[in-house]
């Protein structure tokens, strides 16, 4: 399949800025096999059956941009992609020209962070501070907002662009269809006997990254960290034999129950995933699938066409446009069923 197939118009003025005024204040898209229907997020309540599953993804967004100079004289911008350990990450670094192996950056006003060489797109960096990385970022880096979002990240990014059930730590950008939720709602599905599990994925800048090959099958996709634990495996099968469905919060949370499913059985674990789904693939986890608005010519996109059906989806979004729903990360929702 080709990249253009998975193109579409969208007006600038529709890519959301902001997030709605309050949590799950935004529209609902119901993708069904019958068809399209306009609906408010707040009805998700009544489209989520008793005994139904939501598999949230509780990865936490890091402050993972730092500003700086070069030891020798020069501004630098850092994007910690991943933490390797309490000091060392992989990191993008922007600066008019390419640090040396040894050399030294000054991050965050005190910060002494050591150039130790590169690994493919990104920059192994060495933090020598005694604090650990993440508690260094916390204190003196920013949030990442996504590049679409033309602010720079400010006290109400800083509370709204985190879920509320966020806990560990790792990501560089949020896990969006989650940030719809807030306590009331989900506190409602646990009272209707709605099962509530949790997978980690550490979303990474490649999320964000283009699709430049034409055809589709060239893209090398990022890979990414992510762990299932036994109580969610658990909980999926108990859903299962209840007559539940597993309804996936998020393209992240869905990878990574597809990745960890790969032998054909759904096994708990950590490991890594560069799964690329496309039109075609076999679903073996996920029945519905709860997400916002994606770029054109994206990996997401791709990955929804292939969950509701290329032709379904396409009109979806064209219909979202018409309707000027709201797009990407601050934007409104989807609730996909399955197309097989």
């Amino acid at each position: 399949m080709r990249t253009d197939d998975f193109d579409f118009i969208l007006p600038e003025r529709l890519i959301a800025q902001h997030p709605p005024a309050q949590r799950g204040a935004s529209r609902l898209l119901q993708v069904r096999k019958s068809g399209l229907k306009d609906s408010q997020f707040a009805d998700l309540y009544g489209l989520v059956r008793e005994h139904d599953l939501l598999v949230l993804n509780d990865t936490r967004v890091l402050k993972a941009r730092l500003f700086g100079e070069k030891e020798s004289g020069g501004k630098v911008e850092v994007l910690v992609e991943r933490i390797l350990d309490e000091h060392n990450v992989l990191a993008q670094v922007r600066v008019s020209k390419t640090p040396k192996p040894g050399s030294l950056l000054l991050l965050g006003g005190t910060l002494r962070v050591r150039v130790l060489g590169r690994e493919g797109e990104f920059f192994h960096l060495r933090f020598e501070d005694a604090e650990t990385v993440t508690d260094l970022l916390e204190r003196h880096g920013h949030l990442p907002l996504p590049p679409y979002i033309t602010h720079a990240a400010g006290a109400e990014d800083d509370t709204r662009y985190q879920t509320v059930f966020a806990r560990e730590p790792g990501a560089v950008a949020a896990p969006t269809a989650g940030l719809h939720f807030g306590e009331a709602m989900l506190q409602a599905l646990r009272d209707k006997r709605v099962g509530i599990a949790y997978v980690t994925l550490h979303v990474g800048a490649g999320t964000f990254k283009p699709v430049r090959a034409e055809n589709i099958e060239e893209h090398i996709m990022h890979s990414e960290r992510y762990s299932i634990p036994q109580a969610t495996v658990d909980a999926i099968s108990q859903a299962r034999a209840r007559g539940g469905r597993v309804i996936a919060v998020g393209t992240t949370s869905l990878r990574a129950l597809e990745s960890a499913s790969a032998g054909g059985e759904l096994v708990a674990g950590s490991a890594e995933t560069s799964i690329f789904i496309t039109p075609g693939y076999h679903f073996r986890v996920v029945d519905v699938l709860l997400t916002n608005f994606h770029l054109p010519r994206s990996t997401l996109l791709m990955l929804v066409c292939a969950f509701g059906g290329m032709d379904k989806m396409l009109a979806a979004y064209r219909h979202a446009v018409e309707q000027e729903y709201r797009f990407f990360s601050y934007g409104d929702a989807m609730l996909i069923e399955r197309e097989q």
